[in-house]
């Protein structure tokens, strides 16, 4: 048996640290598997190579790099515990994935759309997570592969839609509903993290989960600066760069589970 300690640059929040669960549970003789967002570490309890586990990690390019194989382990968690905080992860980031969407449509913003897709994008790797317990091997790499070529398709059109209003110059956007529904799914993004930190470690600071946000809260402020930009400018370039940045971000997660499904 060996413990090893894995650092993961990128995994700065808890949609990232569930990506790392499913590709390691393609693996055998894994007995425990305990994460440290904090530190951005994973350490494994396991009876295999450190060497397969490592071009796991390294597969998903989140920046792994192999620490040491004498660390310790807590003891086991809650797995209960934790599937309940999965689902109110699940709820929530769906439910801001279809309200985002919406006021998005309504008020012409694509930085509010492109906002809801990324909730929807974390939304799938959380259904993705409870989809996958108890089934096979191939049945997860199905279920991932088909989230992930739904999320290329849909930042595509997001993308292409960014320049057919780049080039039509359309209406511009309502900010004010850009900057309320931006600090909602500010809070919603938080409550989940900490949901999911509290079921790790009761006993740890909550404080510090807001330093997983930071890929969500520079997404939520980027379309509440988008807002103020259009109020500014009198323009909806904004709200398009907005758009345009965060579809592209969601593009990035897509690929990551497609290169997971393979």
């Amino acid at each position: 048996m060996t413990i090893s300690r894995f650092h993961i640059a990128a995994m700065d929040c808890s949609a990232e640290e569930q990506l790392v669960r499913m590709a390691l549970s393609n693996l055998d003789a894994l007995n425990r598997i305990e994460f440290h967002l904090e530190q951005r570490d994973v350490i494994i309890d396991h009876d295999t190579d450190t060497d397969t586990i490592a071009s796991v990690l390294d597969s998903l390019n989140l920046g792994a790099s192999h620490i040491d194989d004498n660390s310790e382990i807590g003891p086991p968690a809650d797995t209960r515990r934790e599937r309940n905080a999965l689902i109110v992860a699940l709820v929530i980031n769906a439910g801001f994935f279809v309200g985002e969407l919406t006021i998005g449509l309504m008020s012409r913003s694509m930085g509010l759309i492109a906002d809801g897709l990324d909730m929807g994008a974390d939304a799938t790797v959380y259904a993705l997570s409870l989809a996958a317990v108890g089934t096979a091997a191939a049945r997860k790499k199905q279920l991932a592969r088909i989230s992930g070529y739904l999320q290329i398709g849909l930042a595509a059109i997001g993308l292409i839609e960014v320049i057919r209003r780049f080039i039509a110059n359309d209406e511009l956007p309502n900010p004010t509903s850009m900057i309320v529904m931006s600090i909602l799914a500010l809070v919603g993004n938080a409550i989940t993290l900490i949901v999911l930190h509290r079921v790790r470690s009761a006993e740890a600071h909550l404080q510090a989960s807001w330093i997983f946000t930071a890929n969500d809260i520079k997404v939520n402020g980027l379309v509440i600066a988008a807002a103020v930009g259009v109020i500014i400018t009198d323009s909806q370039v904004p709200d398009l760069l907005a758009g345009g940045i965060i579809f592209g971000v969601v593009a990035s997660g897509a690929r990551r589970i497609l290169n997971l499904s393979r």
